[in-house]
């Protein structure tokens, strides 16, 4: 067999890591010939939950899942990990601002960037836990492991805008292809339909609606997680998890010919961003690296929808300077 991948999850006992990690032990992410160990982070009083779902796992008798430890100690959990899904984080509670809740979520991301430094020399890391750009932010600048191992989970926005357009063109999901997400994992965000393609045509020749492409699409992906939580009472976990698995194979896979895929990364400065800031981006993977797709074009209404997120990222930013 070939040598086992090392897969830390933090928040392993929620909803999302539970959506997941089944998929991690079971072949469905790595392919069944390759074995997987899997490292679980949790907070101490969560630990007999997450006892109960070890003891899951060990009961599917999964051929592909070769052992897994659980700890409270993120040194620990990170030590020789291949992979990183950062998934736990402190949720919005009643009354809290989204700055309140960078404030909050901050010094945990402190904590784990620094302990990553115990992983594996390919780590790769998602961040997961919202506000996942300024998370992965925090832990990036608070780590030693090379900045482009860092990203942060723009995928569920992409596979929430690209079903949406499938649905409206009537077509398979498959065929919607080159579309962006721009900026943060938030109601600001850019899904980007004008440079989208369906069938391999530009969109705007298969989906005529202009009004229905800016004033139903684009705020219903903005606000989709509002909306399901609204119904469901509790916010995405299966299609989250699902997302932070397309996003962590995108990383390791060949990105296929004439597309992208969507991850948020850090900044060098493309599309006059703020070098520095952890942004969505339509990007490549290249042979083991990833690079940005260059060269796309916005119109006027499009460039306004990106400097509104990119202006949300810079004030994110400015709350936890201090943290950087």
């Amino acid at each position: 067999m070939a040598e086992p991948i090392r897969v830390a999850v933090t928040g392993a006992a929620g909803q999302i890591a539970y959506s997941a990690i089944f998929r991690l032990a079971s072949g469905a992410v790595f392919g069944p010939d390759q074995p997987v160990h899997l490292s679980f982070l949790e907070i101490t009083p969560a630990m007999k939950v997450l006892e109960a779902v070890m003891m899951e796992l060990d009961d599917c008798a999964f051929p592909t899942l070769v052992g897994m430890d659980a700890s409270d100690q993120a040194d620990q959990a990170f030590d020789g990990v291949n992979a990183a899904l950062l998934i736990g984080s402190r949720p919005r509670g009643p009354g809290m601002e989204r700055a309140d809740l960078i404030r909050v979520n901050g010094p945990i991301f402190v904590g784990q960037g620094k302990a990553l430094n115990r992983a594996a020399a390919d780590l790769r890391v998602v961040v997961v836990g919202n506000p996942c750009n300024t998370n992965c932010l925090i832990a990036m600048r608070n780590s030693d492991v090379p900045k482009d191992r860092f990203s942060a989970m723009m995928r569920l926005d992409y596979n929430r805008a690209k079903t949406m357009l499938a649905k409206k063109a009537n077509v398979p999901v498959t065929a919607v292809t080159n579309l962006a997400v721009w900026g943060n994992h938030s109601n600001n965000q850019y899904p980007d339909f004008e440079n989208a393609r369906i069938q391999g045509r530009p969109l705007s020749e298969v989906i005529t609606d202009e009004d229905w492409l800016k004033n139903t699409f684009v705020p219903d992906v903005q606000t989709r997680g509002a909306v399901v939580i609204k119904a469901r009472g509790s916010s995405s976990a299966a299609s989250g998890a699902i997302a932070a698995l397309d996003h962590l194979l995108s990383f390791r896979q060949p990105t296929p010919a004439g597309d992208w895929f969507v991850a948020a990364v850090l900044s060098e400065g493309q599309y006059g961003v703020d070098p520095g800031l952890v942004f969505g981006y339509p990007l490549r993977l290249k042979g083991d690296q990833w690079e940005v797709v260059e060269g796309l074009t916005l119109s006027d209404w499009g460039r306004a929808k990106f400097d509104a997120v990119l202006n949300e990222l810079r004030q994110e930013r400015e709350v936890v300077k201090d943290l950087l």
